[in-house]
């Protein structure tokens, strides 16, 4: 630890927000060819496309760069935002200009916690239609309160000259006019680097899915105080609306296991015994007709191929049971989400 502090003692400090994508990730290097004693900031929620095999590459790239690490949960204060964004959505429920200022108003207040001069971002101008033109790079500036104090290595020498630079922190000539869309200047920097191993550009926020999207629409339209395990919920398994009523079937082992997790202490769980079965949810009020539709579409998924299958049902304990027909699959269309 001695070390460290001799190492870093002097230098500027600065905090970057670091996804681990290819485009934060070469802003932090370029600032610590610098000399800028860089702490990395990640910012975690279940709306993050994470790497199927469970990969941090904020992680990796804090370890190889041999700088801190900070990860930040999105609070339930920020489904607030994705409710009713100020300033608007982009292609799904992506609330991409609040979600950026909000983000940044946190990585401001850690900041000041911990003494730094400035923050870094791999944005880079005109590659996001919503976010990352110059009027809303601008905007985005000024709502977060980081007007002059928010460096974009990448895309610096097309953008007003920051505190940073003014005040001789950073050179501006060795910073970058990255542009657009095009990937090409990047993997050509990340090859000079050494950086081989980081994620397609293809990843990001699942509110910019459709289908996800549309399951978040109808969360919010029937639930008023939503949460972030409702959220998780979303990510699981085949969802059906019945009036006030959401069912969630399991598609597999993994997702009945965390549908059983998951659960509300006064949902009802569905359950074919003695063949294999989703595990199926039922949220809010259980009548009679959606216990009888919830135990249909348990029967309709599972691997008992009869015209009348038994479900175990209940709360806490599968205790009761039920009769029904399988759900055809005209009908199964009508009620999915």
């Amino acid at each position: 630890m001695a070390k460290t502090r001799e190492k870093t003692k002097g230098k500027i400090k600065a905090v970057a927000l670091l996804s681990g994508g290819l485009d934060s990730t070469l802003a932090v290097k370029l600032m610590l060819n610098q000399g800028i004693d860089v702490t990395a900031l990640k910012f975690t929620s279940p709306f993050c496309m994470c790497d199927n095999k469970g990969r941090c590459y904020a992680l990796e790239v804090s370890n190889k760069f041999k700088i801190p690490l900070k990860v930040m949960k999105k609070g339930n204060e920020y489904l607030g935002i994705v409710r009713k964004p100020k300033f608007g959505y982009g292609s799904g429920m992506n609330p991409c200009i609040d979600c950026r200022i909000y983000t940044l108003k946190k990585a401001k207040a850690y900041s000041k916690k911990i003494g730094a001069k400035f923050i870094i971002t791999g944005e880079v101008l005109n590659q996001r239609p919503m976010s990352q033109h110059m009027r809303a790079l601008k905007l985005i500036e000024k709502e977060a309160g980081l007007q002059g104090k928010l460096l974009r290595p990448l895309s610096a020498k097309l953008l007003p000259k920051t505190e940073a630079e003014n005040k001789g922190w950073v050179n501006r000539d060795k910073l970058l006019a990255i542009e657009g869309r095009t990937r090409k200047p990047q993997i050509a920097l990340a090859e000079k680097f050494a950086i081989k191993d980081y994620p397609s550009s293809g990843g990001g926020c699942l509110l910019t899915d459709k289908e996800f999207a549309k399951k978040v629409r109808d969360l919010f339209k029937h639930k008023k105080k939503v949460t972030m395990e409702d959220m998780q919920l979303l990510k699981v398994g085949r969802h059906f609306r019945f009036g006030e009523n959401k069912i969630i079937v399991g598609r597999n082992e993994g997702e009945n296991n965390i549908l059983l997790k998951l659960k509300g202490r006064s949902d009802y769980i569905f359950d074919v015994p003695n063949f294999g079965s989703p595990i199926t949810i039922l949220q809010n009020k259980k009548t009679e007709k959606a216990v009888r539709l919830s135990a249909e579409l348990t029967a309709a998924y599972s691997d008992a191929k009869k015209d009348r299958v038994v479900v175990n049902y209940g709360s806490a304990k599968l205790s009761r049971k039920i009769t029904v027909k399988p759900i055809s699959r005209e009908e199964i269309d009508k009620l999915r989400v």
